[in-house]
């Protein structure tokens, strides 16, 4: 009687797990495909991850599986996972590349630098790569609808560098590396002359010159970017180094 009993047990045991086999087997990528979008529309997204790569897994070379790999993107692009959603984004534009989906990808790939793009004054790596990644796409998708954004999101990650190099330069001022400063503030205006910043890096240099005891130089800067400087009110604290440093360069002579 015991044997049998565990005999039975072991036969219905066989036949749950059988069961369980058949019903795995009966779902398609597509109901697969179709749990992961609505897990997406209800904000599961790590169940709308684990759905998308099942079907990415099991359906390469179709359009199913070329869809679930952009939608990969997108569940984690919205879970806030952006360089994991970068690193999917990037497998659709490379590998399927007449995917239907391959512009908004590139430019989630954007968005996904620009959004990673930390304070001013913090290492800038994703900065440069989202200019980079938003030239290209300006660059690739000329009548894009989405370019307004783009250029929008450009000036924005050019002021922000603008701004960290001006800090630079103040910051060697503080530190009395004049040279530097002078540099620092050239670069600035050679690379960001049509930032916000422009203004402040031209009083930085006069200021950095007359700091650095070339008064002459200082002069002609100031006479030559004076229409700017007076615009935005610089113009006087300008001129007051120069002749603070004069003072100083006289008695030195003396």
């Amino acid at each position: 009687m015991k044997n049998f009993i565990q005999i039975f047990t072991i036969l219905v045991l066989f036949i749950m797990i059988s069961c369980a086999g058949s019903k795995s087997k009966g779902v398609s990528l597509q109901d697969r495909f179709n749990s992961g979008m609505g897990n997406l529309e209800k904000e599961k997204f790590l169940q709308a991850q684990s759905d998308f790569k099942y079907v990415v897994m099991r359906g390469t070379g179709s359009d199913l599986g070329d869809d679930a790999q952009y939608y990969l993107g997108e569940a984690f692009f919205r879970n806030k996972e952006y360089l994991l959603a970068v690193a999917e984004y990037e497998k659709l534009t490379r590998r399927m590349a007449f995917s239907p989906f391959v512009e908004d990808a590139r430019f989630k790939i954007c968005e996904a630098y620009r959004i990673e793009s930390p304070k001013y004054y913090h290492d800038q790596e994703y900065t440069e790569k989202a200019l980079e990644r938003f030239q290209e796409f300006l660059d690739d998708f000329p009548n894009s609808n989405l370019n307004d954004e783009a250029l929008a999101s450009i000036e924005s990650l050019r002021e922000k560098l603008g701004l960290k190099l001006y800090e630079t330069g103040i910051l060697y001022m503080k530190l009395d590396e004049f040279e530097s400063a002078k540099l620092t503030f050239q670069t600035l205006i050679d690379m960001y002359y049509d930032t916000d910043m422009i203004q402040f890096a031209y009083q930085g240099m006069v200021k950095a010159l007359a700091r650095n005891k070339q008064i002459n130089e200082a002069n002609a800067f100031l006479g030559k970017h004076k229409g700017m400087l007076v615009e935005f009110e610089l113009y006087a604290d300008a001129q007051k180094t120069i002749d603070k440093m004069k003072k100083v360069v006289s008695k030195d002579t003396n």
